[in-house]
């Protein structure tokens, strides 16, 4: 900290009035906030390696040129060991996103308008960033390359696949390691891959426009590794329907600066740059988490796996590397239901031997509410008709509330996802007392005009919400539309 205050005098002319550590999860180095008598801002950064920091001060420089949204170097002392730059301000898009992930992944028409800047951007920052780059001063290295993916896969390996105990084949291991080397070294669309996108690395400023931080790892590569990095973060809970919009809304962007393939065959490659980066954090969660144990990166790995379980719906030419990872994704410590203590849990003579089973209903109110089977009742039941109506518009008329238009429509209103808010502020109380009494019934029921767009689109967010949360099963009959399913119970 004084080395970062005698580089504040000699550029400022004069010591800093105030100087704050701020808090860092997953870096060596530290950040401090340094302020000046008229109260003006900068951060200064102390580092771990030289080379690293040569590369952030270097990158960062010959992206400003370009007219890109990072922060200005505004110092550096002359080990390059610290520096100053410009103070980005305290909102990160992953602060600004935070309504959206504690409702389980429903995002407001606003906070979606953010992400969308965001993703279109990033073309920027990948193609024109890499016009006239120097990419010899990156660090570790230069470029996305073999010797890179072997790292991050043994990273995997060995942090987080050894701990968990699975037993493997190595040398077959190793063989779909090669395999899946090559593949993602056989493109030829390359640019300035920022290594880390993510929402905690993007800032905004007043109006909302994102600016870029912490890319000190990039380096020349494909285009497909920062989209799987910023869509499939774990803890971002986006949901399938949002992920496929904000592809399109790259897609869309680097059409318009660079030659790209037609779209399915990018959707198709990208879906290997997922599975890569899902095992490169895996491996940063177990080395933060299991290792140096560090409490956000252990609760990370949960969704992370999640990210790996739908994954593995579809096929990959690895058939041994497959086999291991649906291993770890059955492990029992994986399957996340909540866990009951039979010793605190209340006696009464209303308690039950469980296990809950949730049904969830849509209906129309004009063919009456469903019938309660159990005999307890009926639960809860929610009227949707106070919300925005896609069925009054032709192009929804013929789909239903589980057809991506009608996602689309409902989650860009954003009246449905406050709806849905206060709905699971309910349903999850309800749900959790009926876990710990043991009981065996809980029923939800959803009604709109015609049972078919808004209450289907309801009934079957709450049902995968209360699955996803505590592992129960849960039915899901959309009445009027003659469509039943069960998504089964998570065994402890």
């Amino acid at each position: 900290m004084e080395t970062l205050s005698e580089l504040y005098q000699l550029w400022r002319g004069n010591s800093p009035a105030n100087v704050v550590k701020l808090a860092g999860e997953g870096s060596n180095r530290a950040y401090y906030r340094l302020s000046g008598s008229d109260d003006s801002t900068v951060i200064g950064v102390v580092g771990t390696s030289r080379d690293e920091n040569h590369a952030f001060i270097s990158i960062a420089r010959h992206l400003a040129s370009k007219g890109l949204n990072v922060p200005t170097i505004l110092a550096v002392s002359d080990d390059e060991m610290c520096y100053l730059q410009s103070d980005l301000g305290n909102v990160s898009l992953f602060a600004a996103l935070k309504d959206g992930r504690e409702k389980g992944g429903l995002y407001s028409a606003e906070e979606q308008a953010l992400l969308v800047h965001t993703i279109r951007e990033l073309p920027r920052l990948q193609v024109l960033g890499a016009e006239g780059m120097d990419f010899s001063v990156c660090y570790p290295q230069p470029e996305f390359d073999k010797q890179g993916v072997f790292f991050d896969l043994n990273y995997f390996k060995y942090c987080f696949l050894k701990a968990t105990g699975v037993d493997f084949h190595e040398c077959l291991l190793e063989e779909d390691f090669r395999s899946f080397a090559d593949d993602l070294n056989s493109d030829k669309a390359m640019g300035f891959l920022y290594r880390d996108f993510q929402a905690r690395n993007v800032m905004l400023d007043g109006e909302g426009n994102p600016w870029f931080i912490d890319f000190q790892g990039g380096r020349r590569g494909p285009f497909y590794y920062d989209v799987a990095s910023f869509l499939w973060q774990a803890s971002a809970r986006y949901s399938d329907s949002l992920r496929e919009m904000l592809i399109k809304e790259y897609y869309d962007s680097l059409s318009s600066l660079a030659g790209v393939p037609a779209f399915d065959a990018f959707r198709e490659r990208l879906r290997k740059f997922i599975l890569f980066r899902t095992m490169q954090v895996l491996g940063a969660y177990g080395f933060r988490g299991y290792f140096e144990r560090k409490q956000h990166f252990i609760a990370s790995i949960p969704p992370a796996i999640e990210n790996l379980r739908q994954l593995l719906k579809h096929d990959f030419p690895y058939p041994y590397l497959m086999s291991v990872l649906r291993e770890i994704v059955d492990l029992p410590r994986f399957q996340s239901p909540i866990a009951v203590d039979p010793s605190k849990q209340s006696v009464s003579k209303y308690d039950g031997s469980g296990p809950l089973v949730v049904r969830v209903f849509s209906f129309s109110y004009k063919k009456g509410i469903p019938a309660d089977e159990s005999g307890n009742g009926g639960g809860y039941v929610f009227d949707c008709r106070s919300t925005h109506n896609p069925g009054r518009y032709e192009e929804y008329k013929q789909l239903t509330g589980l057809d991506a238009p009608v996602v689309s429509f409902l989650e860009n209103d954003g009246e449905i996802l406050q709806f849905l808010e206060s709905v699971y502020r309910l349903a999850d109380h309800h749900v959790e007392r009926y876990i710990k009494r043991g009981f065996t019934s809980l029923m939800f029921s959803f009604g709109c005009t015609g049972g078919r767009h808004r209450s289907v689109y309801s009934a079957q967010h709450l049902a995968e919400h209360i699955h996803e949360k505590y592992g129960v099963e849960v039915r899901i009959c959309h009445r009027e539309q003659g469509i039943t399913s069960v998504l089964p119970r998570k065994e402890d």
